[in-house]
């Protein structure tokens, strides 16, 4: 008799064990993504920031790139994000205004500059911020970059070649895209012999190479703000909030040539 009770709370000590397990099993299975709207510029460092976010905590990242003012006005129609990160201050703002994103989780991570670009094969050594410069360099072609009124490195551009005294030179020759990296692209594919992009996308790009940096006082500073989005109940997004804040991020960001402000 005794040896089948014993044998019974065997049993039962390895249903229990088992049960414990299946519980964790469909806890971790239920742990849903985090769902991440990044500026284009983003994608390389934050490709890597969420893998190693995962390797650490085990949680998926899921991230959606654009032009930052596009992702802004996805979140105002309610398409559904965790965290939203802008390539300017304007599209965060433009969110807050549509109560978009929890404020208090607003905070600026990173700054960039903006360089001009060409194809690696170009024969274009570098290339003077000037009006007889830019001439010389381009010809009869175009130069890409964001597109001037709504994406925040087309502005940026904008801005500096006003400043620069060149706008009037560049306009006609602009070939505008709705994100940094399709406006990368058409340098790459030899469609466009310059381009006007951030210093990350130029060293995330093998085809291509910088043949002049704008001067950091031509524009306004290209900050990334961050924030938690307003309708998020994921309770893993404020933990990779915090992880792109700690000192694992910020090799990642600085290796692909962000300066990290926190």
């Amino acid at each position: 008799m005794r040896a089948l009770i014993r044998t019974f709370q065997a049993f039962a000590l390895v249903g229990v064990a088992v049960g414990a397990i299946s519980v964790s099993l469909l806890k971790a299975s239920a742990q849903e993504p985090v769902i991440v709207f990044a500026a284009a510029s983003l994608k390389d460092a934050l490709d890597d920031a969420a893998k190693s976010f995962k390797a650490s905590d085990g949680v998926d990242v899921k991230l959606s790139y654009a032009g930052s003012l596009a992702l802004a006005r996805q979140l105002e129609q309610g398409a559904p994000a965790d965290i939203f990160a802008s390539a300017d201050q304007d599209s965060m703002n433009y969110a807050v205004s549509k109560n978009s994103i929890k404020t208090d989780s607003r905070f600026d991570l990173l700054q960039n500059r903006l360089v001009f670009i060409a194809a690696r094969n170009s024969s274009i050594p570098s290339l003077a911020l000037s009006v007889d410069g830019l001439k010389q360099a381009v010809g009869t072609g175009r130069i890409s970059t964001g597109e001037v009124n709504t994406v925040p490195v087309g502005k940026y551009a904008k801005a500096a070649l006003q400043k620069l005294g060149l706008w009037s030179e560049v306009e006609p020759r602009l070939a505008q895209s709705d994100n940094v990296r399709a406006a990368m692209n058409f340098v790459t594919r030899g469609e466009a012999p310059l381009g006007i992009v951030y210093a990350t996308d130029a060293a995330a790009e093998a085809g291509v190479r910088v043949v002049a940096t704008f001067p950091a006082d031509s524009h306004p500073p290209i900050v990334y703000p961050f924030a938690l989005t307003a309708g998020t109940k994921n309770p893993a997004a404020p933990k990779f909030l915090a992880f792109l804040r700690s000192d694992a991020a910020r090799k990642i960001f600085e290796k692909q040539g962000f300066t990290v402000l926190k």
